[in-house]
């Protein structure tokens, strides 16, 4: 179905992130080797703070390469779920998170996620398809 690129991946390749940008990078490729990355208004803002301006991440998320999703209101349910659960097991934050709306997105919509952010999508996205560096 494709391949959506969390924003950690993404911000890797815009910082060179030492550590990560090789895997990043890796997984990338594999991505728009399969045709358009996936992103959705969630990683486009979490994006925006490293571009001086909206025309700057508009061309580098040029639209011959990303596929801008819209974040559809079934993934806002299971969004709310998962901070539900979030909450139940003592997390303290008082809205969901963006992670939660990324997962939720991804894996109502059937796509791959390819993230480091393991742990919260393996928690509370457990049918959710991840891309994951190997531990």
């Amino acid at each position: 179905m494709g391949r959506m690129l969390d924003s950690n991946v993404l911000l890797d390749i815009i910082t060179a992130d030492p550590q990560w940008l090789a895997w990043s990078t890796e997984q990338f490729r594999a991505a728009a080797g399969e045709g358009q990355i996936l992103i959705n208004p969630i990683i486009y803002a979490e994006l925006a703070p490293a571009f001086e301006s909206q025309a700057a991440l508009d061309r580098w998320l040029r639209p011959s390469l990303f596929n801008r999703l819209r974040l559809p209101y079934e993934a806002g349910f299971r969004a709310s779920a998962a901070f539900l659960a979030y909450r139940e097991r003592g997390g303290t934050r008082r809205s969901p998170l963006p992670d939660f709306y990324i997962g939720a997105h991804a894996e109502t919509a059937g796509l791959t996620l390819v993230s480091r952010d393991v742990q919260r999508y393996r928690t509370y996205f457990p049918r959710l398809q991840l891309v994951c560096p190997e531990a």
